[in-house]
């Protein structure tokens, strides 16, 4: 399984007519995820007697994708504990974590709305195979797209009653409703009857970290349409999604200062390390000039605001100057990866980011003395032998 080696892309649902796991795998196949990439990551948890397609469905006005799986599988239920052992073999790891995660919250509401375990929760959906298929799909499709930010409206709720294994119940079903409470999801009323919202829908949004709202600021590059297996009355029982680039987030960080014109290079060298030790995102020193043309430096610590009084204490204490000053920064941060590679059994580093990939020099220098080749030459090499897929991990040469 491959994706875009860096990505930003943002993902929002107008579940206008409701939302499940077959329309959200749905949609993300109608953006672009594709099918094969979707259906390998299934296939390596193992399970088997089941078939993923994708096909071209009308819905009222609308041509949608739907996600339809066929099971020839012959259990006709399966424990949660189970499903949860064949999705934790899906990869790459994150695929695994999300679909993992929504199959556990399904199962924990089910135990308590049954008095029983979770991981002794039966899943019935023809043996759980639709469970699996859908989770580790839609795991799979969102990170096949490089989707890393997921928004989404106000969740349509049909009205009355719905056919279920335990006799009728209501809507919204017990399940969803549980689920709808722990996340503190909004809701509205489809305006129609009949189920449209599922538990497996509603997991995955909160697996995916979803933040519920209008469109965020966006440049929209993709729109997707995945179909619901049944027609409503007067509108399409289609989930919308747009897809497209957001703004790179910024985070609020402190960045602390302070003047010293009487510290030596080796107390600074020694500062700059202990405040990276105590988790300041930077620390450097600048040459400076102060009153009676004095020759001095200044310290300089970015760090969270949680870090911030911590690493303004070992400024203090380290150099003993009687002050500092604190302002509040915004940070933008792009997304990274690291990748490390094995060059003759020597572990390197390689930092990937947007525009580029850089080894890290300790490891170079390391590999470099132990094979007795030059630094450039090795730093080269490194390069050369970072995988494709920042998820693969390791590789080696």
């Amino acid at each position: 399984m491959t994706r875009p080696a860096e990505s930003s892309e943002v993902l929002w649902l107008n579940p206008f007519s409701g939302i499940s796991g077959d329309m959200l795998l749905g949609t993300l196949l109608d953006l672009g995820a594709p099918l094969d990439g979707v259906r390998e990551a299934v296939a390596g948890t193992g399970l088997t007697g089941w078939e993923l397609t994708a096909e071209t469905a009308p819905r009222g006005a609308l041509v949608a994708t739907r996600a339809r799986v066929t099971v020839r599988d012959t259990a006709t239920e399966r424990r949660a504990a189970e499903l949860l052992d064949m999705i934790g073999r899906a990869r790459p790891a994150p695929v695994a974590e999300l679909a993992a995660t929504a199959v556990r919250a399904i199962a924990e509401v089910e135990g308590r709305l049954h008095g029983v375990p979770a991981e002794q929760v039966h899943l019935h959906e023809i043996g759980g195979v639709d469970t699996v298929v859908d989770t580790v799909g839609v795991a799979a499709a969102l990170h096949l797209l490089g989707v890393r930010e997921v928004y989404c409206g106000p969740l349509a709720l049909g009205s009355g009653t719905v056919q279920t294994r335990h006799g009728i119940l209501p809507l919204p079903a017990p399940a969803t409703a549980a689920l709808l409470a722990a996340g503190g999801v909004p809701v509205t009323s489809a305006g129609s009857a009949g189920e449209t919202v599922t538990p497996t829908g509603i997991a995955l949004l909160l697996a995916a970290g979803a933040r519920f709202g209008p469109v965020p600021a966006m440049t929209v590059h993709a729109t997707g349409y995945g179909a619901g297996g049944r027609e409503i009355p007067g509108q399409p029982n289609v989930l919308q999604g747009l897809l497209g680039t957001g703004p790179v987030p910024s985070t609020p960080m402190i960045l602390v200062e302070s003047n010293v014109d009487d510290v030596s290079g080796e107390v600074l060298g020694h500062l700059v390390e202990r405040l990276l030790a105590a988790g300041a995102a930077d620390a450097w020193i600048t040459p400076i000039v102060m009153k009676k043309s004095r020759p001095a430096h200044t310290v300089h610590v970015l760090a969270a605001p949680e870090l911030a009084t911590a690493c303004e204490g070992i400024v203090l204490r380290e150099t003993g100057s009687l002050g500092l000053r604190r302002t509040v920064v915004d940070r933008l941060a792009l997304p990274r990866h690291t990748a490390t590679v094995l060059l003759h059994g020597h572990p390197v580093r390689i930092k990937r980011g947007p525009w580029g990939s850089k080894p890290e020099h300790d490891d170079v220098a390391a590999a470099a003395a132990a094979m007795g080749l030059p630094l450039r030459a090795v730093a080269e090499w490194a390069l050369r032998a970072v995988p494709v897929d920042p998820d693969a991990g390791l590789s080696s040469l």
